[in-house]
Formats: C-alpha cells, sequence, structure tokens
C-alpha cells in the first residue's frame, strides 16, 4: 500500500512527546486516573486509543467502567478513544446501559466475551464493535457474519491459530465494514498490510491495534507508513505499575 501524504499524525511521529509516551519509564497503573492520564498524552500525539478496564475479581465492574467513561469524557477524549467492554462480566442490562451512556459521551465500545452472549448484544447495540478471538473455533463464522460492521481480530497462539487468522483476515478485508487488526506477530503485521493493499482498502478503512508500549518501534514504523495504529490501554485488575 502507498504511504499516505505526510499528515499531523506524521509530522507528529518526530516529535519527542511520542517518543516519550512510548518507550518512557511510566506504565498503566489499576487507577482509571492512570489510564486516562496515558490516554491523553497519546491521544495528545496523535494516537487513537482503546482502552480496557479489568476490574478485580470484587469489583462492582459496572461502576468501574461508567467512572472511566465519565473520566474520558470529562477530559475530552472519547471521539478518540474506544472503550471495550467485558460482556462476560456484566448483565446484559448493565452492557446495554453502559453503551448507551457511551454513546452518549461520543465513546464508541467494543464488547468481548462469549460469543453468543457478544453477537446478540451486537445485533441490538447499532455501532458496537465486536472482539474475534482468532483463536476460537467459530471465529471464521463469526467474521464472516459480522463483516460489514466493526470488528477486532486478534491473533492466537500457534499454527493453527495464525492460519485461522490469515482466513479471518481475507473475510474482513473483503468485507464493508471497520476491521481493526490486533496482531504484534510480524508476520500477521505484514500479511495483514499484504491483504488491505491487495482488497484496496483506504488506510482509514481499517486500522492496527497494539498494545501499549509493546514493539513501539513497529507501532512508528507503521504510523509512519500512514496506517492507523490504535495504542492499546489497560487498567484495573491487569494494570501493572513502573
Amino acid at each position: 500500500m502507498a504511504a499516505r501524504p505526510r499528515s499531523d499524525l506524521h509530522r507528529v511521529l518526530d516529535r519527542p512527546l511520542l517518543r516519550r509516551i512510548l518507550t518512557g519509564p511510566q506504565s498503566v497503573g489499576p487507577d482509571t486516573e492512570d489510564a486516562v492520564r496515558a490516554a491523553a498524552e497519546l491521544t495528545a500525539a496523535g494516537s487513537p486509543v482503546a482502552l480496557e478496564h479489568v476490574p478485580g475479581p470484587r469489583a462492582d465492574v459496572a461502576a468501574e467502567l461508567a467512572d472511566l467513561i465519565g473520566r474520558v469524557h470529562a477530559a475530552g477524549l472519547a471521539p478518540s478513544c474506544e472503550l471495550t467492554l467485558p460482556v462476560g462480566c456484566l448483565a446484559s442490562t448493565a452492557v446495554r446501559a453502559l453503551a448507551a451512556t457511551a454513546g452518549n459521551a461520543g465513546l464508541a465500545v467494543v464488547l468481548t466475551g462469549p460469543s453468543g452472549a457478544v453477537d446478540a448484544l451486537a445485533a441490538v447495540l447499532r455501532g458496537a464493535g465486536v472482539v474475534v478471538p482468532a483463536g476460537e473455533a467459530d471465529a471464521e463464522a463469526r467474521c464472516r457474519a459480522l463483516a460489514d460492521g466493526r470488528v477486532r481480530l486478534t491473533q492466537g497462539r500457534g499454527a493453527a491459530a495464525d492460519l485461522a487468522f490469515v482466513r479471518c483476515l481475507n473475510v474482513l478485508m473483503t468485507g464493508s465494514g471497520h476491521p481493526s487488526i490486533a496482531a504484534t506477530d510480524p508476520r500477521l503485521i505484514a500479511i495483514t498490510g499484504e491483504r488491505a493493499a491487495w482488497n484496496g482498502r483506504a488506510p482509514d478503512s481499517w486500522e492496527h491495534v497494539m498494545p501499549f508500549r509493546v514493539r513501539t518501534e513497529e507501532q512508528q514504523r507503521l504510523a509512519a507508513a500512514g496506517y492507523t495504529v490504535r495504542v492499546g490501554v489497560r487498567s484495573g485488575h491487569a494494570g501493572v505499575r513502573a
């Protein structure tokens, strides 16, 4: 795929701010404040953000997610972020309520969890994205059913999962939706770019998703080449302090 003309995002790659964000000493901690701070710096540098809050075993999941939504909205970050809602940890009524709250705040949501519950909710929550792990047995069938919407395809482990990932990738890149490709394996990243080019995908019709402070040089390279790289920021029970 030919690189886009030098854009604002491209120009900002040369600035110290982005290098400090991606390779600096800070890491995201368990507090939502930490995640919002990291998201603010990333979006200031031109990177969209994928927020994922992982609650502890005795946490009030809905309350923590509602708090995060409120903080993101108050910080003016909602247009540049999307929030993962863990369907397996919430009642369907809570997922709907949180999705509505996020929507009112201008924050996109992505649903993750058991495929049956996720796909049923996605059918009634217009615009919600869906996480499809390539390592699951029904991944390709789900991608075919969801290819006209927002799907975040995540890589699995092992050769079988890699093959499934490529099959799912082919389905999504030929669909009319907006695929988000969450992979850090260099081979899968290269194949993703090839499939996007083969199918004539415009740069703004799909995106990479890569974790905060993981393969940062690759993130910079992809962004400099004109690809959209959404940076995943985790908080909550999964957060780790430096």
